[in-house]
């Protein structure tokens, strides 16, 4: 189980969520992903250059599940949605379509999530989801998953996230997403 500052005594398999410095860090986070999300050498290296331009955007942050030996396990980062940038763009008419495009705005969206899958089931996904949305200024939260039954998707749902569009198709990815919604905070168990 994972383990949070000042809950006793630590064991190396411990994980404590808190802030990452992501661009000092995005190769190990970029090597989670990539092993979580099955992404090859040329997607992560494309991957890089978006992950290290969002993070100047106003409002980005980043959370990492560090183990006691200073393995990063899992990251989450976000920041406050824009309608200029590429990612809405691309979802926007798949939302207007249903009418759910005004979730583009005052919404915190989960860029990315990832834990490795050594130490996935641990509630690591959603401690990191939780933590970083409740420092969100903003009334809800939004995020795209692949469009599959997938445990991911299933943390989403039990969080309070519900479709907003569904087989949203992103430009060079082999399988459709949905794009998900919530208010904030997000529903605990």
């Amino acid at each position: 189980m994972p383990s949070f500052p000042g809950h006793g005594p630590r064991r190396p398999d411990d994980v404590v969520i808190g802030p990452l410095d992501l661009p000092a860090h995005v190769d190990e986070a970029l090597a989670v992903q990539a092993v979580a999300f099955g992404l090859g050498a040329d997607e992560v290296a494309v991957r890089r250059q978006i992950v290290l331009r969002h993070m100047t955007y106003p409002g980005a942050r980043a959370l990492g599940a560090t183990t006691a030996r200073g393995l990063l396990v899992g990251f989450v980062y976000g920041m406050p949605n824009d309608r200029t940038h590429w990612w809405s763009t691309v979802v926007e008419p798949y939302l207007r379509a249903r009418g759910q495009d005004a979730w583009l705005d005052d919404s915190f969206v989960i860029t990315e999530l990832h834990v490795h899958p050594h130490y996935q089931n641990r509630g690591i996904g959603r401690a990191l989801i939780t933590t970083i949305t409740d420092g969100a200024a903003e009334p809800r939260s939004i995020l795209s998953a692949i469009d599959t039954d997938s445990p991911a998707r299933g943390l989403y749902h039990s969080l309070g996230y519900e479709d907003l569009a569904r087989q949203v198709l992103f430009p060079s990815a082999p399988r459709p997403y949905a794009v998900m919604g919530a208010p904030l905070p997000l529903r605990r168990r």
